[in-house]
């Protein structure tokens, strides 16, 4: 499980060539692409009148054939992203405003660009970070800009197992237990083949994993509800994943105010820290 992946100076050279790269693709946003999504999330089948929390995730899903994947799950490294030979992937924080809701039963496009592509050494170990954004338009009008970072790391050592302690509750807390038929939905849902979610061998025996990894998405999107529930609709929403959290054991969802939400680890360890923004804001 554990390796130590050299990184050249010539690699972030290579990779940082990816800057400012864009893909450009079109889709028809079927309501039963969504319908599937708001049910593996939990949330009302009835999209029509109230579409789930951060409805555009579940369309312009990454698409590669069979043998273009790797042994983890998500495809091969290359192509739109670049190449980063460090082994271990995550999506690890997004910022992102709406500025209109998605119409349904309709063509929209999405840009994408690679913003930035830097590398860290610290006492972890090695980290290269992908800086991205993308912009979702309908009919020429922006619908959702987001942009995210996803963090290349090395495989480490593995994670020690989580050891429940007792949290004292606050009013508003929702509890959380992810059961590994929603981590399979979810995957499926969002077409995301990464193992750790659903293959309990590879996830413990090669990434080191005491249980299932809960997917961020799943968590940012339960906390954007969760913010949804006490404050309404969000016009901007933003997370950051401090720790993974894992199947079977029960998540805390707490609301601390002023749209600020996290999702507690049941040993009280933030796992995520989300802001959601609910003021007004002028469109593009």
């Amino acid at each position: 499980m554990a390796s130590n992946t050299m990184v050249s100076e010539d690699d972030i050279v290579h990779w940082r060539g990816w800057i400012g790269k864009e893909e450009l693709r079109r889709e028809h946003l079927s309501t039963e692409t969504l319908r599937r999504f708001a049910a593996a999330l939990g949330e009302t089948l009835d999209v029509e009148s109230s579409q789930p929390p951060l409805a555009h995730w579940a369309f312009f899903l990454p698409t590669v054939a069979a043998d273009q994947i790797g042994p983890d799950g998500h495809p091969k490294r290359g192509g739109f992203l670049p190449p980063v030979t460090l082994p271990r992937r995550m999506f690890a924080a997004a910022e992102m405003r709406f500025e209109a809701p998605l119409l349904l039963d309709r063509e929209a496009e999405r840009r994408s660009t690679i913003l930035d592509v830097t590398h860290k050494a610290g006492r972890s170990g090695q980290l290269v970070l992908v800086q991205l954004e993308h912009r979702i338009t309908q009919d020429g009008a922006m619908r959702i800009n987001e942009k995210q970072t996803i963090v290349y790391r090395d495989a480490g050592a593995p994670t020690p197992p989580v050891v429940p302690a007792e949290i004292a509750p606050q009013n508003g807390d929702a509890l959380w237990n992810p059961t590994p038929v929603d981590l399979f939905r979810v995957s499926a849902a969002t077409f995301n083949s990464h193992r750790i979610h659903y293959d309990l061998p590879y996830a413990t025996g090669e990434e080191g994993y005491p249980g299932l990894v809960v997917h961020g998405p799943f968590t940012a999107a339960r906390l954007f509800g969760h913010a949804r529930r006490s404050g309404g609709t969000p016009t901007g929403f933003g997370f950051r994943a401090v720790a993974p959290l894992f199947c079977g054991q029960p998540i805390l969802l707490r609301d601390d105010g002023a749209g600020k939400v996290r999702a507690l680890r049941c040993d009280g360890a933030d796992a995520m820290i989300a802001t959601a923004d609910f003021q007004a804001h002028s469109g593009h």
